[in-house]
């Protein structure tokens, strides 16, 4: 696992205590009842203050799954934002 699949993990642990860490990289909304709204709003914050970024509202649209997450991520890395 490298490092930001690693912190991410982390928030996604911080969001969602009950899932174990082979279950988080498959979750969605759809497969878990904790993944709500609250949830989502909850994790994107998590996220921002773990990478240090400001997520934009397309975000939240978006960020249904920790493979979303991860490229969103990503992507602002290789932006130079993160």
């Amino acid at each position: 696992m490298n490092d930001l699949d690693h912190r991410l993990m982390r928030c996604f642990s911080a969001v969602f205590p009950g899932m174990s860490e082979q279950q988080i990289p498959t979750a969605t909304p759809d497969n878990s009842e904790e993944w709500d709204s609250l949830a989502s709003l909850m994790l994107a914050r998590t996220i921002e203050e773990e990478f240090g970024i400001e997520a934009d509202l397309s975000m939240m649209e978006n960020l249904n799954s920790f493979e979303s997450a991860r490229t969103y991520i990503a992507g602002r890395a290789t932006s130079n934002r993160v």
